[in-house]
C-alpha cells in the first residue's frame, strides 16, 4: 500500500516543502527511507518505531521504503518525525488518504509518542501558506508560532495517540486562534540617562541610530566604549510587524527562539567573543548553512568588543554584506542566501596597552607596535565605517556628577521621527545608510557652501568614492534629525567630525 504527507524542512531562514512518499510491500521486514536524509532524519526509524509502539498503533512486519521528495535535497533536523510516522500509518490503512491531503504534519516524536516542538515552525508555515496549503498539524508548544500566519488552520497535538484519533475523526481538536502574542518584550537595554559625559559620542549614537551607519568607538580602558555600544538597542525605533517576523524567522530557523517566546518584539544585539570563528560569525556548518552573527543581528546591532583582537579573516568577510546587506554561503551542492541588513558598532583601544594619548597614564607602546596594532583594520574595513568617534577618560566632575544626559526615550522620540522621513522617501531602503548611488545623487542635495566645505574635505582626508557616499549619507541623517529638506554647511561639518583620524589612516 501507497500514501503519501507533506511536511517541510528549514533552508536557511526560509524553508522548503517535503514529500514523504510510503509504500509497504512484501519482502524482508524493515525500514529504509531514501531521498537525502542526514543522520537525524535516518535515525527517525528507531523513533517511530517505538512512538508506535508506545502509542498502542500497529508497526508493519513488511517491507517499508519511505522516499522524501524531492530527492535531491538534504533533508536535515528531526522535524520530519511526525510525517513520517503518519505517512506509515496511512500506507498501512489505517488513516485514509483523503484524511492526509491538505494537511502539513511536522514534530519530533519522542519513545512514547510524545510530541516535541521543533526549529523552523514559522518559515515552514510561511511557505505552506505562499504554496496553497491550509492546515498544519503540529506539538502543542510549536502551535502559537505557527498561528502567526494568517491563512492557516493550525492543529495542535500532544502525542502521537491524539494526531491519529484526529485524523481519523475519533477526537476533535479546536485549531489555535490566529494572533499576536499579549504585552511588549521585556526591556533590557541600557538606558543613556546612565552614561555620564561622553557628549561627543551620545550625539554619534543618535545619529548611528537614525540612519543605521556603522560606528567604531576608540578610547582608554574604562571610559564606558562598552556601555555606549549597548545603550544603542534603546534609541532604536521598535520593530514593525513586517520586521518582527522576519527576524523571528531567521531565529526559529536556527532554533534561537528562547522558550516561552513566540514572536521577538525588539531589536536584535549580537555581541560575539573575539574568538569567534569564520563560520560562526558569516554563517555555515555541515549539510545545509545555518545563520551566522551578522545574519542573528538582521534589522538589529552587531557589536564586536576588543575589536583588533577578532581574527583578520573574520573581519575582512564582514566587508562585503556591510555592502550589499546580505551574504551567500555556497557548500556542495548547496547555495543559501542570508540576510544581513545590521549595524555594525566595534570599540577598541587607541594602542595594544590602551593608553595612547590619556593624560594620567603613560603609553608603553613602541611606534611600530601602534602601526601593527591598527594595521590588523584593514583599509576597506575601515572605508566601511561611516562614524569614528573618540571617548576620554571623564573627569573627576563628570564622575561625581548625579547624572548623565536625556534619557533613551527622549533621544528614541528623535530617532523614530527621522526614521519615519526616511520611509517616506524610500519605502525600502529603510535607512539612509542603505541608499544607493543613485539615490545618494537623487536625496543628498547639498547647499553652495555645503558643497564648497565638502569639496575642501576630500582633498584634506584624502576620501575615497566610497567614503565620499558615506559623509554625503550621514550628512543626509544629520539633516533628517533637523528636519531640513537640503544638506547646509553644519551637517557637512559634523559629518566630518567623525572621519577617521590619523592614527587610523597610518
Amino acid at each position: 500500500m501507497f500514501a503519501r504527507v507533506l511536511s517541510g524542512t528549514p533552508f536557511g531562514v526560509d524553508a522548503v516543502l517535503v514529500e514523504v512518499q510510503c509504500d509497504i510491500s512484501p519482502g524482508i521486514p524493515g525500514l529504509s527511507i531514501v531521498g537525502l536524509p542526514d543522520k537525524e532524519v535516518s535515525e527517525a526509524r528507531e523513533r517511530i518505531r517505538s512512538a508506535l509502539k508506545n502509542s498502542g498503533l500497529p508497526f508493519p512486519d513488511l517491507r517499508v521504503t519511505v522516499n522524501l521528495a524531492p530527492a535531491d535535497l538534504r533533508k536535515e533536523g528531526v522535524g520530519l518525525d511526525l510525517a513520517l510516522a503518519v505517512a506509515l500509518l496511512g500506507a498501512m490503512g489505517e488513516i485514509p488518504q483523503e484524511r492526509l491531503d491538505g494537511f502539513l504534519f511536522l514534530g519530533e516524536l519522542s519513545l512514547d509518542g510524545k510530541l516535541r516542538p521543533v526549529r523552523g515552525v514559522l518559515p515552514v508555515a510561511l511557505k505552506a501558506k505562499e504554496e496553497g496549503v491550509g492546515r498544519m498539524l503540529v506539538p502543542v508548544d510549536s502551535a502559537p508560532e505557527a498561528a502567526l500566519v494568517e491563512g492557516i488552520e493550525v492543529y495542535p497535538a500532544e502525542d502521537l495517540s491524539e494526531a491519529f484519533s484526529f485524523l481519523v475523526g475519533e477526537k476533535e481538536i479546536e485549531p489555535v486562534p490566529h494572533g499576536l502574542p499579549e504585552g511588549p518584550s521585556p526591556k533590557t537595554w541600557i538606558d543613556l540617562a546612565l552614561v555620564k559625559g561622553q557628549i561627543h559620542a551620545r550625539r554619534a549614537l543618535e545619529i548611528a541610530a537614525a540612519g543605521g551607519h556603522n560606528l567604531i568607538i576608540v578610547g582608554p580602558p574604562g571610559t564606558g566604549k562598552s556601555l555606549l555600544a549597548r545603550c544603542l538597542p534603546g534609541i532604536l525605533p521598535g520593530l514593525s510587524l513586517e520586521e518582527a517576523l522576519e527576524v523571528t524567522r531567521i531565529y526559529s530557523a536556527a532554533g534561537l527562539l528562547p522558550k516561552g517566546v513566540t514572536l521577538l518584539r525588539e531589536r536584535p544585539f549580537r555581541a560575539p567573543h573575539h574568538t569567534i570563528s569564520y563560520a560562526g560569525m558569516v554563517g555555515g556548518g555541515a549539510g545545509v548553512p545555518v545563520p551566522g552573527e551578522i545574519t542573528l543581528a538582521h534589522l538589529g546591532v552587531l557589536f564586536l568588543d576588543e575589536l583588533p583582537e577578532f581574527d583578520r579573516k573574520v573581519l575582512e568577510a564582514l566587508r562585503q554584506p556591510l555592502e550589499d546587506r546580505v551574504i551567500t554561503i555556497t557548500r556542495a551542492g548547496v547555495s543559501v542566501t542570508f540576510p544581513a541588513s545590521f549595524t555594525l558598532v566595534g570599540a577598541m583601544n587607541p594602542c595594544p596597552c590602551g593608553y595612547l594619548g590619556d593624560p594620567h597614564h603613560a603609553c608603553k607602546c613602541l611606534p611600530f607596535e601602534i602601526q601593527r596594532y591598527w594595521k590588523k583594520l584593514s583599509g576597506p574595513f575601515l572605508d566601511r565605517i561611516d562614524l569614528y568617534v573618540k571617548v576620554p577618560r571623564l573627569s573627576r566632575e563628570e564622575l561625581l556628577g548625579e547624572g548623565g544626559g536625556e534619557p533613551s526615550a527622549e533621544v528614541r522620540k528623535r530617532v523614530e521621527e527621522a526614521r519615519r522621513i526616511q520611509r517616506e522617501r524610500f519605502g525600502i531602503p529603510r535607512t539612509n545608510a542603505e541608499m544607493d548611488l543613485r539615490q545618494v545623487k537623487t536625496y543628498c542635495v547639498l547647499s553652495p557652501e555645503a558643497k564648497s566645505i565638502l569639496s575642501r574635505a576630500i582633498d584634506h582626508y584624502g576620501l575615497s568614492a566610497r567614503a565620499y557616499s558615506r559623509v554625503l549619507k550621514v550628512s543626509r541623517t544629520i539633516a533628517d534629525l533637523e528636519g531640513s529638506d537640503i544638506i547646509r554647511p553644519e551637517h557637512v561639518a559634523e559629518a566630518l567630525q567623525y572621519r577617521p583620524q590619523k592614527e587610523v589612516e597610518t
